[in-house]
């Protein structure tokens, strides 16, 4: 009786994920701060700056991008498991 779990995402698969992931993290803390302590000032070229409005929002979106590729990507097969 052979009973053996075919795990349908593969270490090829996990390990781009993770990259996506990664890239996902990146551009949260690239989108970190801009604040200030005192509520009567406003810095607005540390606010809007080009790392917070165009960079971080375009490395969130590639994150997810790769992350999808990694679940969609159909593993290679290997003659030997078969």
């Amino acid at each position: 009786m052979d009973n053996k779990f075919d795990f349908p995402i593969r270490k090829e698969n996990l390990r781009i994920i993770f990259i996506g992931l990664a890239i996902n993290i990146l551009g949260y803390i690239l989108m970190i701060g801009g604040g200030s302590d005192n509520p009567n000032e406003f810095h607005e070229a540390e606010l809007f700056s080009g790392v917070r409005i165009t960079l971080s929002p375009i490395l969130i979106v590639a994150g997810f991008i790769v992350m999808i590729y990694g679940i969609m990507k159909k593993a290679k097969k290997d003659n030997s498991q078969e």
